[in-house]
């Protein structure tokens, strides 16, 4: 997961990766906001503790685009002041947890617990709220949840396919040309 990454063309839409595609798309501005909450960092080295304890919050309206491959948001480029957010990159393998909340007053929204990518801006322990204005949630968390489980099952596959291709494994004392008999064996013990 990686802040103010994306690649935009003129229109201010993402450039796609290699072999990724839209899968679906909210690009009227203003009509999904993202909050992210963003720890201080970890402990680092032999230290105990880290950080204050306290968080950063960012918030922002904006466009929404789901991909094969991630989830991305941009914030628009017009207005009277900066964002506090560009845009967000969001690897689909990289969503720990989701959880679609319904209040008793307001509108229902997704938290989703995140692994930032290095040298992203981000640090463990990151989560992004996602709320529509114009629309329900139930149908993007359903194709948001069936296509990262596509993400990772693949990821999966590539793994495996990685794993049969080791070579076959061969002890040295059945070797070709050894016998099977071991020189370091106990007094009495016969092999």
């Amino acid at each position: 997961m990686a802040l103010n990454w994306i690649m935009l063309d003129a229109r201010h839409q993402p450039i796609p990766l290699r072999d990724e595609t839209t899968i679906m798309s909210i690009d009227r501005d203003s009509q999904v906001e993202f909050s992210l909450t963003i720890p201080d960092a970890p402990p680092s080295g032999a230290a105990a503790t880290g950080g204050n304890g306290g968080v950063k919050k960012m918030k922002e309206r904006g466009k929404l685009w789901l991909t094969s491959k991630r989830l991305i948001f941009t914030a628009p480029k017009e207005g009277k002041t900066k964002p506090s957010f560009e845009s967000l990159s969001l690897p689909l393998d990289a969503i720990l947890s989701s959880k679609f909340e319904q209040p008793y007053f307001g509108a229902n929204f997704v938290v989703l617990d995140v692994k930032p990518s290095p040298g992203g801006g981000l640090t463990d322990g990151t989560s992004v709220e996602i709320r529509f204005y114009d629309r329900g949630l139930f149908e993007f968390v359903s194709v948001l949840e069936k296509t990262r489980e596509r993400v990772v099952y693949m990821k999966r596959q590539a793994a495996m396919e990685d794993d049969e291709n080791l070579p076959a494994y061969t002890s040295s004392g059945s070797a070709p040309g050894t016998s099977n008999s071991y020189a370091d064996t106990p007094p009495g013990y016969v092999a």
